[in-house]
């Protein structure tokens, strides 16, 4: 799903897989080759590609909002699943010291609450649905804040990220189109019930102002760290593998899946300030040349929330502070069993099996729905609030690409022998459903 840079399944954890493997294969075919490098170039402030600084001094406001088991149970169990090195988290009866940066040996002191009742409030821009105010049955998601992100770019972006393939005389499919489309479709169905609905992408552009040309010096560094004392500009053959190794490959990675991404989260913390940020997304199985891909009988459907953090990401002191940012808001909390009632609600109407990761290198299941994995993506860990991150349909699955073909129109169709609504509208009114019934419960009614 990426080139060759730090990923999710879309920007993958650290954002390490290679894009000639779309989507779901991306924790199994990952090059860390790019992460050593990365770690190599930016020993001397171990931060992250295109990262910050972080601001240490900005979790104060969380002191004594956590108790020590409350603490241990979200490291042990959430965020740090494949283990750390034992200097960078130690949790006393107390406190928990956090190491802010190895070469200064400075830490973070984190003093607990004593008892669940002495917890002071935790502080956050976003809303729990405990804390939204009353819905109507007419309106039950009245008032909530909702950003919705459609993957990936579009129209003629879509080539260089590498989420475009073509069979024969058929319409090309691009992921950053069809998931726009959805959210598009969707937005009306949540304004219809009440929802306040922001889009953190809405044209086929992209956000950030940085174009590849910007990165060129950055990725010729990362290629000579990387062992390519001399790399080559430009990608002279695309089904080279050598590409990867180009300026050019490495600065449209450097463009598209940091820059981009850095981008979107600057929008949504600083400007919409969602209760929640719905990631949409299509799946892929590898499919080989995109001018004559392979399509798969396989379909399958998994949703992610942020977690499951590798030992190596730890390593980068800002990606441990966003961890732990992330940790003490609680997002967590209100992130799992959302992403699990939707996970459901979108199986009801789709059909779809889970999809199951091969390996745990990267992922943690959790939950009760067996849909939903935890998974540290650069937009779950940069967006300050409750992040959902949807992945349903193989697109290359001989069906999906059928239902993609005939695109969207009212009512049901015979596509491959079944009566079904088109694959855009079932997507948004999964998701739709899902929202209802989890706010419904979770939040007061005003009736």
């Amino acid at each position: 799903m990426t080139k060759f840079a730090i990923s999710t399944d879309e920007a993958m954890t650290t954002d390490v897989a290679r894009r000639t493997f779309p989507h779901s294969a991306f924790g199994i075919v990952s090059s860390f080759i790019f992460l050593l490098c990365s770690l190599a170039l930016h020993a001397a402030h171990n931060i992250s590609v295109l990262g910050s600084k972080p601001r240490w001094d900005v979790l104060e406001h969380y002191q004594q909002t956590i108790t020590r088991d409350e603490f241990a149970h979200l490291v042990n169990d959430v965020y740090c699943t494949h283990g750390f090195a034992p200097d960078l988290i130690e949790i006393n009866d107390k406190t928990a010291q956090i190491l802010k940066n190895r070469e200064g040996q400075k830490f973070f002191t984190l003093r607990f609450a004593t008892r669940t009742e002495d917890r002071k409030p935790v502080p956050r821009l976003w809303r729990p649905a405990k804390s939204l105010p009353a819905a109507t049955r007419e309106k039950p998601l009245s008032g909530l804040k909702i950003a919705l992100d459609p993957g990936h770019l579009g129209g003629n972006w879509a080539k260089m990220e590498e989420r475009w393939f073509k069979v024969g005389d058929s319409k090309p499919v691009q992921e950053g189109d069809l998931t726009l489309r959805v959210a598009r479709m969707l937005a009306t169905r949540l304004r219809k019930l009440g929802a306040k609905v922001s889009f953190v992408r809405n044209s086929v552009e992209p956000i950030t102002t940085k174009r590849p040309d910007d990165f060129r010096e950055l990725a010729r560094k990362i290629l000579i760290k990387n062992g390519v004392p001399q790399p080559r500009a430009d990608v002279l053959d695309p089904t080279d593998p050598a590409k990867e190794q180009t300026i050019r490959w490495q600065s449209e990675i450097l463009f598209y899946r940091y820059s981009e991404i850095r981008r979107r989260a600057a929008l949504v913390n600083f400007k919409l300030h969602p209760d929640l940020v719905l990631c949409l997304h299509f799946n892929a199985e590898g499919w080989g040349d995109p001018n004559s891909p392979t399509l798969t009988d396989i379909n399958h459907l998994h949703l992610l929330v942020n977690g499951s953090y590798l030992a190596e990401e730890l390593e980068f002191d800002d990606e441990r502070f966003e961890m732990i940012r992330r940790l003490l808001s609680r997002a967590y909390d209100e992130e799992l069993p959302l992403a699990d009632t939707v996970a459901l609600a979108m199986a009801r109407e789709t059909g779809l099996p889970p999809y199951q990761y091969p390996t745990t290198n990267s992922t943690t299941k959790v939950g009760t729905s067996g849909y939903v994995y935890a998974r540290n993506l650069l937009a779950t860990r940069l967006y300050r609030c409750s992040v959902v991150y949807c992945e349903p349909y193989v697109m290359n699955g001989k069906d999906v690409f059928a239902r993609i073909q005939a695109g969207d129109y009212e009512g049901r169709r015979n596509i491959n022998g079944v009566e079904r609504k088109s694959i855009f509208c079932e997507y948004a009114d999964s998701v739709a459903d899902g929202l209802v019934e989890y706010y419904s419960k979770a939040r007061r009614r005003g009736d």
